[in-house]
């Protein structure tokens, strides 16, 4: 059987406000555009993506779950949750799949308390502070990983 050719985008709390909220921090990118911003890249490595952006915690675990049937590997931006969520870090780690973070801004150089990561021991892809642009080289490292250019 061969492996599915298929990521997931995970999106997090207030993501859907990108283009609006707070630009001077997060840029003037929309979510379209950076879900088409990481299938354009995905798609340059033979790789498809399913999006999802929530506000609400349970649908974001629900589609990590759900994604042990028919992806690769998952890129996750997510969000306020990054810094607040257990429960968000074990859906990751429990399907075993290669995991991307992905943060737009630098949360290290921003408040203290956006220094922790509860994401960040089941990533093996880190992208913090790119801008939109982190997305596609997000996806350009874990389908390395994923395709085993490169060690995870």
């Amino acid at each position: 059987m061969t492996a599915p050719r298929r990521l997931l985008l995970v999106n997090g709390p207030n993501l859907n406000l990108l283009g609006t909220r707070e630009p001077a921090v997060y840029g003037t990118a929309t979510l379209a555009d950076v879900e088409a911003i990481t299938r354009d890249a995905a798609q340059q490595r033979g790789f498809e993506v399913r999006a999802v952006q929530s506000n609400h915690e349970g649908v974001l675990i629900d589609a990590i779950h759900d994604a042990r049937d028919d992806c690769a590997g998952i890129v996750i931006n997510p969000g306020g949750l990054t810094h607040t969520s257990v429960v968000l870090r074990d859906a990751l780690s429990g399907v075993g799949l290669p995991v991307a973070e992905v943060h737009i801004s630098d949360v290290r150089a921003r408040e203290p308390f956006r220094h922790h990561s509860y994401v960040a021991d089941v990533a093996l892809v880190h992208v913090v502070g790119e801008g939109v642009a982190g997305y596609a080289a997000a996806v350009a490292r874990l389908v390395d990983v994923i395709t085993g250019q490169a060690d995870g």
